[in-house]
């Protein structure tokens, strides 16, 4: 049964390599019609009965129109073209990060992300060059999201949203102003504006084919975990906690150890 599922690309995500690739996949990608037991259910996931629902919804979409267009884009579209086009639209998110960076008191990454968005505009001619990476300048994205996270908002129930796929209560409540925050939503012209955010969305979509077979066991609970945990990570910066391990005051029972040093 789950081998009829499909991923469906979330628009509303963010594409973050943080964790692992198979989160990256997990972040972005909804939908899927799987029929497998929902056993116990999740503490941050009371609607999932719900959730489930909209993420077989959202499949038919993508399985149907999304994805099948997204592999005709990688077909037609040069490797060096897609790139460029990826690059352009994040730098035009980075205007997002300077201003969530500074709602959260972050003048660092606020000001990393100005340098970021005046080079890559400048001389990655108009943001199709990632030069800022090249310089070591890195990107570390924040949303609205995040910015209630920081602001109080720590805990909020998991929502899969009808066409913007996994997300959260929190997330959801920071959406519009995320897309008020991104500059082709003032693009007067309507032909010019919707043509932006359609090539956007088939270009993060095509970015995902090659990682859709990391996706295994219930799709549904794949997706959920790996989105909340990717989440946590982003709020915190990458921040993963401290490592006991790391610590200078850390006890080990010697009991443990044989005489000769090895473990019994």
């Amino acid at each position: 049964m789950l081998d009829n599922c499909r991923p469906e690309f979330a628009p509303g995500t963010k594409r973050v390599a943080a964790l692992l690739p198979a989160t990256v996949v997990a972040l972005t990608l909804g939908g899927c019609a799987s029929g497998a037991l929902q056993g116990e259910p999740h503490q941050e996931d009371p609607w999932e009965g719900f959730n489930r629902k909209v993420f077989a919804f959202n499949d038919v979409l993508d399985r149907y129109a999304l994805r099948p267009v997204a592999k005709g884009y990688r077909t037609v579209t040069p490797e060096p073209v897609e790139d460029s086009v990826g690059n352009f639209f994040a730098n035009l998110g980075e205007l997002r990060t300077v201003l969530n960076s500074l709602l959260q008191g972050d003048v660092e990454n606020a000001s990393r992300s100005t340098s970021r968005l005046m080079i890559n505009t400048t001389a990655g001619v108009g943001g199709l060059f990632d030069v800022a990476t090249r310089m070591d300048i890195r990107r570390q994205e924040e949303d609205f999201g995040q910015t209630l996270a920081v602001w109080g908002w720590e805990d909020s129930r998991y929502l899969v949203l009808p066409l913007f796929g996994p997300s959260t209560l929190r997330d959801a409540t920071g959406l519009p102003a995320n897309i008020a925050a991104y500059p082709v939503t003032y693009v007067e012209d309507d032909a010019a504006r919707l043509s932006l955010g359609a090539l956007n969305l088939i270009d993060q979509r095509a970015n995902l084919l090659d990682q859709e077979e990391l996706i295994q066991g219930d799709r549904y609970r794949f997706v959920r975990d790996a989105y909340l945990q990717n989440r946590t990570f982003e709020i915190n910066d990458g921040k993963l906690g401290e490592d006991p391990f790391a610590a200078d005051d850390f006890d080990v029972d010697d009991a443990a150890f044989g005489d000769d040093g090895s473990a019994d």
